[in-house]
């Protein structure tokens, strides 16, 4: 998503908010340590720590012995997530032409 935007001449775009959650629950899926989640995600400490609270407020993610891992409700959520997101995605492609 990111890198066809940087290929195709658009720019630098930075991730949104949504797209963040969207790979924080896609990494906690497999069930991954905090440190895991910073490298996979590209995230800083801080902002990964701030990203998992937030999801585990939410009941979106479990911390289960050091191990991070999305809930069923995370996994509902994160399906519906990517159709917003791809709709959204296809409504902007069609703006551009």
């Amino acid at each position: 998503m990111l890198i066809v935007g940087i290929i195709i001449g658009i720019g630098c775009m930075r991730r949104s908010k949504m797209d963040i959650i969207i790979e924080v629950l896609e990494v906690a899926a497999m069930g991954v340590n905090k440190t895991s989640v910073v490298y996979k995600t590209n995230l800083n400490f801080k902002l990964a720590e701030k990203y998992l609270e937030l999801l585990q407020r939410q009941g979106l993610v479990e911390n289960r012995v050091d191990k991070y891992i999305t809930t069923d409700k995370g996994k509902i959520f994160l399906e519906k997530a990517r159709e917003i997101t791809s709709l959204l995605e296809a409504q902007n492609q069609t703006r551009l032409f």
